[in-house]
């Protein structure tokens, strides 16, 4: 029997739906006397949540393969949308464009937990736009398990002429209930004449920021962002707006024939690479991605639990405590894979099917599972454990010496 392979792909598929997938396509088609082999491998970048299915069959027949091959792109697509509307509440839309928005957040009336959470999905451009709540910040990505959003935000320029008047163009957020990421997100300033600082409040007003000179463009080194042409500097724990101002010590004069503007932004750590031609931009439509952190409320668990009516953890789900901010966050327990806040939201996991833990027979348990030996072996039957091994008996010898008087 010869192998065939084909690859398949298709995007807005979580983590914990490519177990279950794995496990649906291989079990129906056993089922159709089909061998088959199946991998699922993460894309990058990890936020557009894209994979690739790699598909080895084998049949007996010579039209089996492509029959087999429509028969999982069909299932995938049937079995992919029932797995992600499942993470919206029943009768909501599940999808704008290409973001999967999985409940507490909704796009209508009824379908999200509270206006922290609304999705404004702009159909009038296609694909459809999502937004976040009534403004025009892009959402780009919404993680359950980390309590993050990743949205596009504006840069701010500040540009000059030769006659040494500028045009500025400032960027603001005001995030309402959510706090900008201390840890994934930097402050970066670009030019060679620049000094950008960030304001706002955490309680009492804050500022930081960061300095970038160079008197040629042959000083700046691209990838680089350490003072020269570029640089960074950290969020403050706690921000929940912001404002960066630009300003130049000489109106780039010195610099204005590779360098007219100045630009500063919050940007997901990684996501930006600076380049030496970004000196010459001047900034417009310019828009990269951030994280925005997300919680439930401002109370802790422990006093969140106090009152089952609005507690947000459904069955099978555990509380946990945000890195960053007030309220608290819920994820399926181990052993169960789903969306946390909604009831019934945590399912089981098949983890004999989906992870294929034990070297000989698993048995999957509500939240478990655990792996036997047959007969005649012992072990822990497990593929990162002892394993199996067959039981050795030691028979205890006694030799017997007899003496004779001669």
């Amino acid at each position: 029997m010869a192998w065939r392979s084909v690859f398949v792909s298709f995007d807005n598929l979580t983590e914990p739906s490519c177990g279950l997938l794995r496990f649906q396509l291989s079990a129906i088609l056993r089922r159709k006397s089909t061998n088959i082999r199946l991998s699922l491998t993460p894309k990058t970048p990890s936020y557009s949540y894209f994979h690739w299915m790699k598909i080895n069959a084998g049949s007996t027949s010579s039209g089996g393969f492509m029959e087999i091959i429509v028969f999982v792109i069909i299932l995938t697509a049937t079995t992919t949308a029932t797995m992600e509307a499942a993470q919206a509440k029943a009768r909501c839309q599940s999808q704008c464009g290409n973001l999967s928005v999985p409940y507490p957040f909704g796009t209508e009336d009824g379908c999200f937990m509270d206006t922290q959470f609304f999705i404004k999905c702009d159909e009038s451009v296609e694909p459809p736009k999502a937004l976040l709540q009534n403004s025009t910040i892009d959402v780009l990505h919404i993680d359950l398990d980390a309590g993050e959003l990743r949205i596009l935000n504006w840069a701010g320029s500040d540009c000059y002429n030769s006659s040494g008047s500028s045009f500025h163009f400032s960027t603001w957020l005001r995030s309402g209930l959510y706090n900008i990421s201390s840890t994934k997100n930097k402050l970066t300033a670009i030019g060679c004449d620049t000094y950008a600082f960030i304001t706002g409040s955490i309680g009492q007003d804050y500022a930081t920021g960061c300095l970038s000179l160079c008197d040629e463009i042959s000083d700046v080194i691209n990838g680089s962002c350490s003072g020269i042409g570029c640089c960074q500097a950290s969020i403050p724990r706690g921000v929940r707006d912001y404002e960066i101002s630009l300003a130049s010590y000489y109106n780039h004069t010195r610099v204005l024939s590779f360098n007219p503007c100045s630009h500063a932004f919050v940007v997901e750590e990684g996501e930006y690479e600076f380049s030496a031609s970004h000196l010459n931009n001047s900034g417009e439509d310019w828009k990269l991605p951030m994280i925005l952190d997300w919680t439930i409320g401002d109370h802790s668990c422990s006093e969140a639990k106090k009152n089952p009516e609005t507690y947000a953890c459904k069955e099978n789900a555990i509380c946990r405590e945000p890195e960053n901010g007030n309220g608290y966050l819920c994820k399926c327990g181990d052993g169960f894979q789903g969306n946390p806040y909604l009831s019934n939201g945590c399912q089981d996991i098949d983890e004999c099917e989906t992870l294929r833990p034990c070297s000989s027979t698993c048995h999957n348990t509500f939240g478990g599972f655990y792996c036997s030996c047959p007969k005649g072996y012992e072990g822990d039957g497990r593929r990162d454990g002892s394993g199996c091994s067959p039981i050795v008996n030691h028979h205890n010898w006694k030799l017997h010496i007899t003496q004779t008087a001669i």
